[in-house]
C-alpha cells in the first residue's frame, strides 16, 4: 500500500500535534498543577510521540518511493522529533524530561520551502554577508579595545579586560542597551555613540542584503514558473525566446477556484485571460465552455466596451492575465499574436457575444 495518501495529511497533522504538545509542555511547568492533571498531560505527550513514530515510518516509506535527498530535511526533523524526547526519558531526570519535547517546534516547518529558499539566498549572498560580518567583527573588537583603554582605570570591574569590554561592545553595537555596563568618562560616552551609529549601519546592510537576496530569488522562481505556464499556451508556442521573455514579464498568473466568478457582465474590462488548466463557463443565451489553450476577455481591451458576458470557473482554473497596457506592448512587439487575438474577437462578436 502506498504511503502517499497519508503523507498528504502528514505535515499539517504533525504541525497541529506540535502546537498541542508545546501547550502541554508549557502547562507542565506550572508548579501548582495536580498530580492527575500532570499525568494526563504526560500521557498526551506520549501519544503525540507515538504518532510521530508512525509519521517517521511513513516518511521513510515515502522516501523510498521518491527521491530520498529531496525529503532529507523532513526526515531529519521527524528523526529528531522521535529521538530527542526518547533520549530524554532514558538519560534525563524526571523533572525535565518533558521539556525536551520542545524539539517539536521544528515540526510545523518540515514541509515548508523556507529552508531551501533561505539556503539558496545565503549561498548566493555569501560573499556580501561574509564581508559585512567581517566589518562587524572589526568594529566589535576595535570598540572593545578602545573602551578597555578609556575605562579600565575608571571601572576596572567592568572594563578591566578586553573580553569584559567586549560584552559592552556587543550590547552597544546591536543598539540593545541593557544599561548594565555604562562608560563613565566623556570619551567613553562619545565612543558609545559612535559604536551605536556603526551598529545601525551594519545591521541595515545585513537586512538589505538578505531582503535583496529574497526578492531576487522569489522573482527568479516566479519567472521560471510563469515561463512554464506561458509555454503551455498554444498561442505563444511559436514565439522565439526573446519574445517569450517579454510575454512572461507581461502576464500575471492566477488560480481561480471552481464556481468563482472571473469577470461580470457590464464591468469595465482592463485585462484579458489565457487558460492554462481547467475550464471556464461563459454565461450567454447558449452557454459556452472554454478549456486549456483558449483565451477570453479580449473584446474589452480591443473596443474598450464593458464586459458583454459573465465568465465563471467551471473547474479550478489556472489563468494568465494580460492587462491593457501590456496588450498594447504586445501589439507593437508581436503583431502576429495581436492580430490573432483581434481576429478571434471579431469572429466571436459576429457570432455569439463573449466577455
Amino acid at each position: 500500500m502506498s504511503a502517499r495518501p497519508f503523507s498528504k495529511i502528514s505535515a499539517p497533522l504533525g504541525g497541529l500535534l506540535a502546537v498541542v504538545g508545546l501547550v502541554a509542555v508549557a502547562a507542565l511547568t506550572t508548579p501548582d498543577m495536580t498530580g492527575r492533571t500532570r499525568l494526563n498531560l504526560e500521557v498526551l505527550l506520549a501519544l503525540i510521540w507515538a504518532i510521530y513514530v508512525l509519521q517517521l515510518i511513513v516518511t521513510l516509506i515515502a522516501a523510498r518511493e521518491r527521491d530520498f535527498w529531496d525529503r532529507l530535511p523532513a526526515i531529519a526533523i521527524d528523526v529528531l522529533a522521535v529521538l530527542v524526547p526518547f533520549a530524554a526519558v532514558l538519560f534525563v531526570g524526571t523533572r525535565d524530561q518533558t521539556l525536551y519535547c520542545a524539539i517539536w517546534l521544528l515540526k510545523p516547518l518540515r514541509g515548508s520551502p523556507f529552508f531551501r529558499l533561505m539556503g539558496s539566498v545565503l549561498t548566493k549572498q555569501a560573499r556580501n554577508l561574509i564581508g559585512i560580518t567581517s566589518i562587524f567583527g572589526i568594529v566589535l573588537f576595535g570598540a572593545a579595545l578602545t573602551a578597555y583603554l578609556i575605562e579600565r582605570d575608571v571601572q576596572p570591574n567592568t572594563f578591566g579586560s578586553i573580553p569584559q569590554a567586549m560584552w559592552w561592545a556587543v550590547v552597544t553595537l546591536s543598539t540593545t542597551g541593557y544599561g548594565d555596563e555604562i562608560p563613565q568618562s566623556f570619551a567613553g560616552r562619545v565612543l558609545a555613540g559612535l559604536v551605536m551609529m556603526c551598529g545601525i549601519g551594519i545591521f541595515a546592510l545585513w537586512a538589505g542584503i538578505l531582503a535583496t537576496g529574497f526578492y531576487e530569488e522569489v522573482r527568479r522562481r516566479d519567472f521560471v514558473r510563469n515561463w512554464q505556464l506561458v509555454a503551455t499556451v498554444p498561442l505563444f508556442q511559436r514565439l522565439g525566446s526573446s519574445a517569450l521573455v517579454e510575454i512572461v514579464r507581461a502576464l500575471r498568473p492566477r488560480v481561480v477556484p471552481a464556481g468563482a466568478v472571473i469577470c461580470r457582465k457590464g464591468e469595465a474590462g482592463d485585462q484579458m485571460f489565457f487558460i492554462v488548466e481547467g475550464r471556464v463557463s461563459i454565461a450567454t443565451p447558449n452557454p459556452v465552455e472554454l478549456d486549456a489553450g483558449s483565451f477570453f476577455g479580449e473584446m474589452a481591451l480591443i473596443t474598450g466596451e464593458p464586459r458583454s458576458a459573465t465568465v465563471s470557473a467551471a473547474t479550478e482554473v489556472s489563468l494568465l492575465s494580460l492587462y491593457s497596457e501590456d496588450f498594447q506592448m504586445l501589439s507593437s512587439s508581436n503583431p502576429e499574436i495581436a492580430d490573432i487575438i483581434r481576429k478571434t474577437a471579431l469572429e466571436r462578436r459576429g457570432a455569439t457575444p463573449k466577455a
